[in-house]
């Protein structure tokens, strides 16, 4: 990686680690990012979209975009739109927020992005430690994302429904590989960042694939002090993915160096830059 490179992740770091605290206590804003509120009318839960149009947009009448869509909007929001104003400036971001009208005392006890554990997680199971989480919604989380964000957005901006992408990292990175295995139509490439996929197999939380071939390209990384834990099933998770597709795929599985937290913005940024490189062979 050339020293401007090294420039822009250090900058994209710091940038995500002082802003961290002023985030989860006062309202979103950043400059050319669209706040926009949006209802999942089947649950009646309140969410925002933070909508970031390319440079030249408006001008360009005629060009249809893709479309970067992502989970766990405001820890994620700086970095990806960094790097896209970099890597992939032809791209429209979608950022999704947490749930905005939790309830408060589930917002004191487990802070502003508590609804991220009930939205993206599949197991039913209660947990006697946390009686106010509803975990077990990514389903009509889903449901949500396919009916109701992507139609406003294809709706309203002048997108290439056919180039939808999803980042999530963590536990949105598990959702996203949730989403591969339940409806994979929903995107056509995902970026999955450290993602616990050995709980899709586990006996009580496990998964099956819906479909027998897969129509997806996947970049699925882990921090290298994340090995022992993520390495195993990762891998197994890729074969199971290969096993499906066909030859004009893109599967890559990376290992990055450093931990659950420190992996994270060098994911960011390779993330985007492979689906850069995509868009740039599918044109």
């Amino acid at each position: 990686m050339d020293m401007n490179k090294n420039i822009v992740l250090v900058c994209l770091s710091l940038l995500v680690f002082l802003s961290a605290q002023a985030r989860e206590t006062s309202d979103f804003t950043l400059p050319r990012i669209q706040v926009v509120p949006i209802k999942d009318t089947q649950s009646d839960r309140k969410y925002e979209l933070y909508i970031k149009l390319p440079e030249g947009y408006s001008e360009n009448e005629d060009k249809a975009y893709s479309v970067i869509y992502y989970t766990d909007a405001l820890w994620h929001v700086e970095l990806l739109s960094g790097a896209a104003e970099f890597i992939m400036e032809d791209a429209i971001l979608v950022g999704i927020s947490w749930r905005k009208d939790i309830e408060e005392d589930v917002k004191q006890k487990y802070g502003v992005h508590a609804s991220r554990f009930e939205d993206y997680s599949f197991w039913k199971k209660t947990n006697p430690e946390h009686p106010k989480l509803k975990f077990g919604q990514a389903s009509n989380h889903l449901d949500f994302i396919r009916n109701e964000v992507i139609n406003y957005v294809e709706q309203n901006y002048r997108t290439n429904p056919n180039n939808r992408s999803y980042f999530g990292y963590s536990l949105s990175g598990l959702f996203g590989a949730y989403i591969i295995m339940t409806q994979p139509d929903t995107f056509k490439s995902y970026v999955l960042g450290s993602p616990s996929v050995q709980i899709l197999t586990e006996e009580e939380t496990k998964i099956e694939f819906k479909n027998k071939r897969l129509n997806v390209n996947v970049f699925i990384s882990h921090g290298t002090l994340e090995k022992e834990k993520l390495s195993e099933p990762i891998i197994e998770f890729v074969t199971s993915l290969k096993a499906r597709n066909n030859k004009n795929l893109s599967i890559e599985h990376v290992v990055i160096d450093g931990s659950h937290q420190t992996a994270f913005p060098m994911t960011g940024v390779r993330g985007v830059t492979w689906l850069s490189n995509l868009t740039t062979e599918e044109d």
